[in-house]
């Protein structure tokens, strides 16, 4: 059987089996080549370089034991590879963490952040940093910051750690540990958060590779902004002058807006909308 035959089939099986994605790809094809590209070890950019290679049986066996157990136990492909991918980066995950797919990524990436930010940018706290990917991302586009990766859990930090070191930036990146701005020591140009926000009515729909991810950097409680007050209560003495807040939020921009009426922050565009992502100025979060 040829190598895009397999992906085929793969991507067969897992539309007829009802998987969810949303974890690094968003259809079954895109999945089924990434569990096959990844399966036989090859390059996961390069599926027309090898669509007409030819099967082993054994190899073909392999692949089929990987999808089975794709769709046999609804873990997120990310966790049976071990590495998910953030623009283009390279970031291992285990199941002590969610898989990372936060849209803070693209912001940073694409420079929409340089316009708010003083220049340079000296220093940045990722909050709720799970695999510590948003703090490699904006060390990589901040050469001159320092950044700091907090979160309430050990085992999260434990994976960022692995993240950090792979990209050697241990010198630039500081792991902290404890309970929100808590854990930030001092004041920041920029404050990077993707915190837990899903409502929890949407918390009881949640697939079963949703239900796979720790709760705890999902469930925002009742309208998913528990966290979310906290932080935006405290951060303003966290925050330099002339500094800002980027949020993620997911779906909750109508439970955010009705907690929070008298805001007026700035929507930032995505490749998912506008509504995912905002930013708040030092100034805007001062009464």
């Amino acid at each position: 059987m040829k190598l895009i035959d397999a992906v085929e089939r793969s991507s067969a099986r897992l539309d007829q089996a009802g998987v969810s994605f949303g974890h690094g790809t968003t259809n079954a094809f895109d999945e089924a080549a990434w569990l096959v590209l990844w399966r036989l070890g090859l390059p996961l950019d390069d599926l027309d370089g090898v669509a007409d290679r030819d099967l082993s049986e054994s190899e073909l066996a392999n692949v089929d034991a990987l999808v089975h157990e794709r769709i046999a136990t609804r873990r997120p492909a990310a966790y049976l590879t071990g590495e998910a991918w953030l623009q283009g980066v390279p970031f291992f995950v285990d199941e002590r963490v969610i898989v990372p797919r936060s849209l803070i990524a693209e912001v940073i990436a694409d420079g929409t952040l340089d316009a708010w930010l003083r220049a340079p940018v000296g220093n940045v706290l990722d909050l709720c940093t799970g695999n510590g990917s948003l703090a490699v991302l904006a060390a990589m586009a901040w050469p001159d910051a320092r950044v700091d990766a907090a979160d309430l859990s050990a085992e999260a930090l434990a994976v960022a750690l692995i993240n950090v070191e792979r990209h050697t930036l241990a010198g630039r990146i500081r792991l902290l540990q404890g309970d929100g701005l808590g854990a930030a020591p001092g004041r920041y140009d920029l404050i990077l958060c993707n915190p837990p926000y899903v409502n929890r009515e949407s918390m009881a729909a949640l697939p079963p590779e949703y239900r796979a991810e720790p709760a705890i950097a999902l469930d925002g409680g009742a309208d998913g902004m528990d966290f979310v007050r906290g932080l935006l209560r405290d951060a303003p003495a966290h925050l330099n002058d002339d500094a800002a807040l980027v949020l993620e939020i997911g779906h909750e921009r109508g439970h955010f807006e009705a907690a929070f009426p008298k805001l007026q922050p700035v929507w930032l565009p995505t490749s998912a909308g506008d509504d995912p992502v905002l930013l708040l100025t030092r100034e805007s979060l001062t009464p």
